[in-house]
């Protein structure tokens, strides 16, 4: 399973920047060794409204991928029962694993039927860029907490 963090807007360099591409390199060999083919991100232009910006993020949406978007009014989830989700998805065969996240608006329409399905990082709204680097550093601590390697500490 091949794992998408689709995002509208694109990340200049900088410390958040940094950390992505940290966490994305750090999960990539552990991913691989659990059968999760690969990890990477990929950027739509945010502008144009929420309309546009749906259109732009329903294009990039793999054929046959679980989809998720993360929103504030999603649900939590404890960083296991994350890990057991992704291992579920995993063995059940589905192909891409794409988690969304949205421009500064939010989702279009469009883009909240396609994809019902949401989970959150508690109550409060992130920046996006923050938001980046917490979906990048959970799915680095799910593929730990599979791979049983001292990362997570309950």
């Amino acid at each position: 399973m091949r794992i998408i963090f689709l995002v509208v807007g694109r990340m200049k360099s900088g410390p958040e920047r940094e950390l992505v591409d940290e966490y994305i390199k750090r999960a990539g060999p552990i991913a691989r060794s659990l059968g999760f083919r690969r990890i990477e991100e990929v950027e739509v232009a945010s502008g144009g409204g929420l309309d546009a910006e749906a259109e732009r993020i329903l294009a990039k949406l793999p054929a046959g991928a679980k989809c998720i978007r993360l929103d504030e009014f999603g649900r939590a989830h404890r960083s296991r029962d994350f890990a057991t989700n992704l291992a579920k998805w995993r063995d059940q065969g589905v192909p891409d694993l794409v988690f969304l996240i949205g421009g500064a608006e939010g989702y279009g329409d469009a883009v909240k039927t396609a994809v019902p399905d949401t989970i959150a990082f508690g109550p409060q709204t992130w920046p996006h860029r923050f938001v980046r680097v917490m979906i990048s550093e959970q799915v680095y601590r799910a593929v730990s907490i599979l791979a049983g390697t001292p990362y997570h500490k309950d």
